[in-house]
Formats: structure tokens, C-alpha cells, sequence
């Protein structure tokens, strides 16, 4: 009931803007924040018109910041664009964007904690909204990136509504936000040579230009659309999706690295038949971002289980492995999580963990499961 008196609040507090754009992939219009207030439209770094910044509605205590700009002792660094804006005391910004009707969509955002620990960001694309917890750090320069999934069902144009719904007593500590993006998702069907969907992970969230972080995929209890198109992320933390342009993947262009020990899980349900045999085969390695030691990979279908150890230097590499089980029902679930929490060498501070990817499910002839 919380989650959704927020959703409501969210959209109420930004309900006239009147910007309708139609939509490609990508960053939404002034989604870097680079184009900002005139100097009559401010006070100080806070934005006193709702319109102020170009393309987007604001609503609360909205502050448009700039790469540099000085918060007491902390030094505000924004990665993209130079400019991005702080939430305060239930602050949002909103833009109205024409979409297709039954499609899915993802929204990519870029979000830095500023002084308060337990922070969230409620994001709504109506009817459609979820709380995403971000006070967990997963990169060391205090930015990460998420993405956040919808369905278009109700109305061609939707609101994309980003929230801050807390209230602290000094609103200079909400979160900052910088670039806001979005992407149209083509879930991929099952076809005979693999009973899973998206096994590659080629279908995803975009990624924000100009970051070398990837992007989080925050736990399905947050979120009712998969922004990773047929996985569910079954844990209490987040997923890192990950492109080859930054970072060593399997096979293809995308894989996803489990950063959070047991606490990072991904799974899909399929459909089986019961008694027949089955072979579960994927790919684990490791994403060349300095995640060194013992890696671990746990990998279950139904009642089968396999542990798969993977030594990483942190300089990329990957070795496949085969798990064969037998279906107790007619549908069966496929999970993998870490074993182990790993941090990177080169910072001791940012998580990481294994690569998998390329996973692939096929029925086995003439074989019994032993």
C-alpha cells in the first residue's frame, strides 16, 4: 500500500506538465541534464520554476547542479554532461513521452547517494511504479546506473516520473540523478535450440554513453517488468548487466555478472516434461574489471545442483560448464548465484563477482540422468 500512495503521490506532484515527445532510444530529451535553468528561474542552486529545466517538469525542492560544485567538504562530481539535479524533500521530475501501446520499455537512470544512507528513488512510468533501494554502493566513484522496467498498456503517452519520496531535515541530501534514458524491449521467444529466453542476455536496458559501469538490475521484489528480458533477479541485491564495449563478456555483446554473493540471484521458470532428462550448459568467467581470486557459481534446475569454481586473475577468460537433470514437473526453474562477496583489487571497495552467460537448456536423448 506504501508503494503505491507513493506512485500516486509521485504523479499528482508532477500531473500538469504539458511536454509530449515522441520516443527513440536512447537518452530522453535533455536527459543529461545539459541544457538548465536561466538565472531568474533559480535561487542559489535550487530551481524555482517547474519549468526551468528545458524538456522535464519539476515539482519540491529541486537543485540543478553542476560538475565541481562544492556541498560543504564533498566535492559534487557528475560523470556525464556536467550537470545533473538533486531530489530534496519529495522533489520529482517528470516528462511525458509518446510510446507504443503493449510494448515493453526499460528506463536506464544514474543516481549518486549524497549524505543520507537509507535512500530510494521511486520511479513511475503510470500505472506502473516501484521503490528502488539505492543505498548500497556498487562502483567506487559513488555513481551507478539502473534499470527499470514497464509495460505501455493503458494510454500512448506515459509520464516517467522519477521521485524522491523521503524527507530529511537538511534537503540537500537527497540524491543526485543524471542521465535519464530509455529503450524499447523485444523479449525473445523459445526455439529449439534453447528451452530459455534471452540465454545470451543480448536483449536489455540501454546503457548510458560515456560510463564504464554497466547497469544494475535491482531485485524483482522492486520491480513487476524484468528490465532483463526473461530473468527475474531473486535476491536482495541487484545484477550487473554488462556490454563487451567495457568489459570481457563469454560470448556475444551482453552477459551479466552476479556481484552480491548468495544475496545476487538470477532465475527463470520453463516449461518441462516430467521424468525427462535435461542438460543445463552456460558459460562462467570473469568481466575483466580487476575481480580477482575465487569465484564460485552455483547453478540449480529443479533438484539438480552443480558448484562451479572459477579462478580469475581479473583480466577476463571464461570456461563452460554442464549440469544434467532430471524434470519433477512440468516446469522447472533455472537459478544461478555467487558463492562467495568479491571486491575488485584495484579499489577493495566496489563489489564484483562471475560472469555468466550464453545459458542454454536442451532436452537429452537416449541418457540417463546419474
Amino acid at each position: 500500500m506504501l508503494t503505491i500512495g507513493l506512485a500516486l503521490l509521485s504523479v499528482l506532484l508532477c500531473s500538469t506538465c504539458h511536454f509530449s515527445l515522441a520516443f527513440k532510444d536512447g537518452l530522453l530529451p535533455n536527459g543529461n541534464f545539459s541544457q538548465g535553468p536561466t538565472p531568474s528561474q533559480m535561487k542559489g542552486t535550487v530551481v524555482t520554476d517547474i519549468h526551468g529545466i528545458p524538456n522535464w517538469e519539476i515539482s519540491g525542492y529541486v537543485e540543478y547542479i553542476k560538475s565541481g560544485q562544492k556541498q560543504g567538504d564533498m566535492l559534487l562530481v557528475v560523470p556525464d554532461g556536467g550537470h545533473a539535479v538533486r531530489l530534496g524533500n519529495e522533489a520529482c521530475i517528470m516528462q511525458k513521452v509518446n510510446v507504443t501501446m503493449g510494448m515493453y520499455y526499460s528506463i536506464t537512470f544514474t543516481v549518486s547517494r549524497t549524505c543520507a544512507q537509507d535512500e530510494k528513488i521511486n520511479i513511475t512510468a503510470s500505472p506502473d511504479s516501484s521503490v528502488l533501494p539505492i543505498q548500497t554502493l556498487y562502483s567506487s566513484n559513488g555513481w551507478d546506473s539502473y534499470a527499470w522496467a514497464f509495460l505501455a498498456n493503458n494510454n500512448p503517452e506515459v509520464e516517467i516520473v522519477i521521485h524522491h519520496p523521503q524527507v530529511q531535515q537538511d534537503p540537500t541530501c537527497g540524491p543526485l540523478i543524471d542521465s535519464v534514458a530509455m529503450r524499447a524491449l523485444y523479449p525473445p521467444k523459445r526455439d529449439n535450440t534453447n528451452m530459455l529466453k534471452n540465454g545470451g542476455f543480448e536483449e536489455g536496458p540501454y546503457f548510458i554513453p560515456n560510463t564504464s559501469w554497466g547497469v544494475l538490475i535491482p531485485p524483482n521484489i522492486e520491480d513487476n517488468h524484468s528490465p532483463l528480458p526473461g530473468w527475474m533477479v531473486e535476491s536482495l541485491k541487484a545484477v550487473k548487466y554488462i556490454d563487451s564495449d567495457h568489459f570481457v563478456v563469454p560470448q556475444g555483446k551482453r552477459a551479466v555478472e552476479l556481484l552480491a554473493g548468495r544475496e545476487s540471484a538470477i532465475s527463470q521458470v520453463i516449461r518441462t516434461i516430467q521424468g525427462k532428462v535435461y542438460a543445463l550448459t552456460f558459460a562462467v568467467g570473469d568481466a575483466a574489471d580487476s575481480c580477482q581470486g575465487s569465484l564460485m557459481v552455483e547453478a540449480y534446475a529443479g533438484k539438480g545442483s552443480l558448484m562451479v569454481p572459477y579462478e580469475s586473475q581479473g583480466k577476463g577468460g571464461s570456461k563452460r560448464a554442464v549440469l544434467l537433470f532430471t524434470a519433477a514437473s512440468n516446469r522447472t526453474r533455472v537459478m544461478f548465484l555467487s558463492s562467495y562477496y568479491n571486491t575488485r583489487s584495484d579499489d577493495m571497495a566496489s563489489l564484483c563477482g562471475p560472469v555468466i552467460d550464453d545459458v542454454r537448456v536442451v532436452g537429452v536423448r537416449n541418457k540417463r540422468h546419474r
